[in-house]
């Protein structure tokens, strides 16, 4: 699902700061693996450059057989939406737009009728236990809460690939226990490959395995 090849990026300002050197990382659907890491040595570099946000100075990126360098950029949007969902720390939820309509947002971008759209959205509030949350505004949810929908519109869409930065990293162990928890399950019904960034080793532990990002690349974890 993902096959990443010898990938580097170099920041230039005041000083040269080499984030990724040669990096090599095979991902296989279904697969879910955390990546753990200081701060700063290009954990969420690392994700970007994956969803095509950023572009590597040397190395490949491909995503189910198609290399990212072969897209232009309009083409890169469109294996976003279609192939990859996002899971960040801080949600991201639109606030103007209601619960239900956050998780079908997703499905809008991509064309899905209004009714359907609803119908899919409905039927993953109901898996996060959420549906009589439906018609309320994000502000109106706690923490925890929030990052269920953000999980729920990151999976709507069924992508083959997940993408997720420190999503326990605002709540308290409860809630990011049942986070996890529920992402868990969420791709384990799509068969959706996923990369989790984490500090945490609980959160690592949930995975399949365990990977460290250091300057000399990749290498196991213990959790």
């Amino acid at each position: 699902m993902l096959s990443i090849r010898k990938l580097s990026k170099t920041y230039t300002g005041a000083s040269q700061r080499h984030v990724l050197q040669d990096l090599d990382l095979e991902l296989g659907a279904g697969e879910y693996v955390a990546i753990m890491g200081e701060s700063g040595i290009g954990k969420s570099t690392l994700l970007n450059l994956i969803a095509g946000l950023d572009t590597p100075d040397s190395g490949s990126i491909s995503i189910a057989g198609t290399e990212l360098s072969a897209l232009d950029d309009y083409a890169r949007t469109l294996r976003r939406r279609r192939d990859i969902g996002f899971v960040f720390q801080a949600f991201h939820l639109l606030p103007r737009l209601s619960v239900a309509q956050n998780i079908a947002l997703p499905l809008y971008l991509l064309g899905v009728a209004r009714e359907a759209a609803a119908e899919r959205a409905h039927a993953m509030l109901e898996r996060l236990r959420l549906a009589d949350r439906a018609a309320d505004l994000p502000r109106t949810l706690s923490s925890g809460q929030m990052q269920r929908v953000a999980i729920g519109r990151a999976l709507i869409h069924r992508p083959r690939l997940v993408l997720a930065d420190e999503p326990t990293g605002n709540l308290d162990p409860e809630n990011a226990a049942l986070v996890l928890d529920l992402l868990k399950r969420e791709l384990a019904a799509t068969n959706a490959a996923a990369l989790l960034v984490t500090h945490s080793h609980a959160a690592a532990a949930t995975t399949q395995r365990a990977l460290a990002l250091t300057a000399s690349g990749l290498q196991p974890a213990r959790v």
